[in-house]
């Protein structure tokens, strides 16, 4: 009985496909997997501009999440200040009736008619001055 592993009819080597150290038999330059270094500065160059690169885009994205948050903590504090504080409200605060409205009118209204006269007789205006006409220039003649 044969062994199988000894068998007389072994496949042909074309000798295009031998490679022998990295290399093929029509490799002439047995330099030739190092050839790459021949422009050594250039891909130095190359590979430093790539990084130059991707380093900027790093520092944009970071500046970027910096914004983002920034404007997150203003948005933040402006709601917790809005909180805080009582704002006015046109729906709440604003009178809705007429009868509102003049009670808060008849709050304005001056009830003492002494003060109107002392407020006359210690004001510092000139009853002798021209009406003042918005847009009209005054000349001093």
């Amino acid at each position: 009985m044969k062994d199988p592993s000894r068998s007389s009819t072994s496949p042909s080597i074309i000798s295009e496909d031998v490679i022998i150290n990295g290399h093929s038999h029509e490799d002439d330059n047995p330099f030739a997997e190092y050839m790459w270094m021949e422009n050594e500065e250039e891909f130095n160059r190359q590979a430093i501009s790539l990084l130059l690169k991707e380093f900027l885009l790093i520092i944009q994205i970071e500046e970027e999440l910096w914004e983002e948050e920034f404007i997150e903590r203003c948005f933040q504090e402006m709601l917790e200040e809005e909180e805080e504080h009582e704002w006015f409200i046109p729906a709440r605060d604003l009178p809705q009736t007429m009868d509102q409205i003049q009670d808060q009118f008849n709050d304005l209204v001056i009830s003492d008619s002494s003060s109107l006269e002392d407020l006359v007789v210690k004001s510092n205006l000139n009853p002798n001055a021209k009406e003042f006409v918005p847009g009209v220039k005054y000349l001093n003649i």
